[in-house]
């Protein structure tokens, strides 16, 4: 009898081993900083006011963690930059810290809309996570500067116009990082699953795609289907932080935020 016992007790360790096993095995949930406009173009009789959501969250799965006051929020406009951070209001969403902005458009041109965030510490990665983000809002048919560096230490720079795009267009991008191109690293891309009737997909595989830069930093991904979707292109910073007295990870990334439009 006590040999069964001892047997089946092996078992039980067993099962609940491989349970721990198949669920961490999972692929990770993608961490995106957002900058999300109520549009990402204006036209001539258009309401110009924007309202424009920071926040830090997995996007498909529409899950949020707390994100800080920003360390800097700015507007590059016809080669200006405003510093907006002072302007920021503090936005409660699902339980969890963001913020929100409004901006009046009164120029036409490109504007681009950044935000560097204070680093977050992931204890399931036992890292900090910092997502230098930006959203480019086109404004009355002056396309003058989507495609210049804001000059931000990790930044996305689009090669496609990043707004005025139908689903199923092919969007393509260079990563920067400290003003170069960073070639051969992951670029998660995600959908912003906001919509009363949420997407589904049948294997987690499909919620964070990812697509990888070539040598020059580039990259392309074509878009499946209308909303916004967000590039996240993840590097790690040599330095790491301080965390509790040791020396942490930093993962830096270089994020933008387009809109795509639904084909009738």
């Amino acid at each position: 009898m006590k040999k069964k016992l001892f047997d089946c007790s092996k078992f039980i360790l067993l099962f609940f081993f491989l349970i721990l096993v198949l669920s961490q095995a999972k692929p990770s949930l993608a961490h995106f900083g957002t900058i999300i406009p109520s549009c990402s173009t204006v036209e001539s009789g258009q309401r110009n006011q924007l309202e424009l959501h920071l926040q830090f969250m997995h996007p498909f799965e529409f899950e949020f963690m707390n994100l800080e006051r920003p360390i800097e929020f700015g507007l590059v406009i016809n080669g200006r930059k405003r510093i907006l951070t002072k302007e920021l209001i503090e936005n409660d969403v699902s339980g969890h810290k963001a913020w929100k902005a409004l901006y009046n458009i009164t120029e036409p041109g490109d504007h681009i809309f950044y935000m560097i965030p204070k680093p977050y510490w992931e204890p399931s990665e036992d890292k900090y996570i910092q997502h230098i983000t930006k959203v480019i809002v086109g404004a009355y048919g002056l396309e003058d500067n989507w495609s210049k560096p804001v000059g931000l230490k990790a930044e996305m720079v689009p090669l496609t116009r990043p707004y005025g795009l139908w689903e199923g267009n092919l969007f393509c991008a260079k990563v920067l990082y400290n003003g170069k191109p960073a070639p051969n690293i992951n670029v998660e891309v995600e959908y912003y699953n906001d919509r009363p009737q949420r997407k589904k997909v049948p294997s987690e595989y499909l919620i964070t795609q990812v697509v990888k830069t070539d040598d020059d930093g580039q990259f392309c991904y074509a878009i499946p289907w209308a909303g916004w979707w967000g590039f996240a292109g993840l590097l790690e910073d040599p330095k790491g932080m301080e965390h509790k007295g040791k020396r942490a990870g930093l993962e830096i990334g270089a994020v933008i935020w387009i809109e795509t439009i639904g084909k009738k």
